[in-house]
């Protein structure tokens, strides 16, 4: 890896990390707004597409026709692999149990290594699949005790989630020459779509407008677009892996701010799993330029 290369992933390590950390927040929304899930999606897609398109338009300025124009099959692809993972994942905790639909997204960084091994050849370092390992051994800590065994199809539903989110990363990182953010808009935007048919908008209070559109922003845009921009820059696998710091800082911020304390097994499973990430990190920020990247200095 050169100095660039390294740089560049340094940030896409600092940018999925910031990715988690915004997805994290959704249990705080959604225990505070009071309409039906759907609704509360339907709101929330909406907002969400229309913040991240923003952010596309303000970045690419002049040239954003244009890439409008030139967007292709990779461009669909991760949008519509990015609404299948959505979708699948409120299916998922609809009709088997959060236990379940947890444990199964925990394999995400497994799944990912071999579909990027068999779509692009990219091989996960050790580091990523150890610290991937420990990252599952730490989910199944946290839910040590927890009611399992919920429908075969919630089940589907979530190893299908499990299989847009490697599906899309991959497809992303197979094309990182694409600008992927209007894909996650039209993927926010096809959720909300399909949301749109079971909700009832109208009904909603001021109340519970305004933190869904706080939800669409601050949560799920700032994710996708976070994500879209670091999974450019690290490995496929690397990318899930990191994602997976939403699991123990999402009871975390339920604690911080509305004062649920976990429970024991929680606590221990969330250290291990951010024991994990955070060694990866630290190892991969002190792993150094390889000899080839260093400048020649004449005699």
């Amino acid at each position: 890896m050169t100095r660039d290369e390294q740089k560049q992933h340094r940030i896409g390590l600092l940018l999925v990390a910031g990715a988690a950390l915004a997805w994290s927040t959704s249990a705080l929304f959604v225990r505070n707004i009071d309409a039906g899930l759907t609704t509360m999606l339907f709101w929330r897609g909406l907002f969400s597409g229309l913040a991240v398109f923003v952010l596309f338009l303000v970045m690419e300025r002049g040239r954003a026709a244009a890439i409008l124009r030139s967007l292709g099959w990779p461009t669909l692809a991760v949008a519509l692999l990015s609404a299948a993972g959505m979708i699948t994942g409120i299916g998922a905790l609809r009709l088997t149990t959060a236990a379940d639909a947890m444990v199964i997204y925990a394999t995400v960084p497994f799944m990912t290594a071999a579909l990027a091994y068999l779509a692009i050849g990219e091989k996960p370092s050790r580091s990523t699949l150890f610290a991937s390992l420990a990252a599952l051994i730490g989910v199944g800590v946290m839910l040590w005790g927890a009611k399992m065994g919920g429908s075969l199809l919630g089940q589907a539903l979530a190893v299908l989630m499990t299989l847009s989110m490697a599906g899309f990363t991959t497809v992303m990182r197979m094309h990182r020459e694409v600008p992927m953010l209007p894909a996650m808009a039209l993927s926010a935007w096809i959720c909300s779509f399909g949301c749109f048919w079971f909700a009832e908008p109208l009904s909603i209070s001021t109340h519970d407008f305004l933190l869904c559109v706080a939800f669409g922003i601050v949560q799920n845009a700032a994710g996708l677009a976070l994500y879209t921009l670091g999974s450019k820059r690290v490995p496929a696998a690397e990318a899930t892996l990191l994602a997976a710091l939403e699991v123990p800082f999402t009871p975390f911020w339920v604690f911080a701010f509305m004062g649920e304390v976990p429970a024991a097994q929680t606590l221990l499973g969330g250290a291990i799993v951010l024991g994990a990430l955070f060694l990866h990190i630290l190892l991969e920020f002190r792993r150094k330029p390889s000899a080839e990247a260093e400048p020649i200095i004449a005699p």
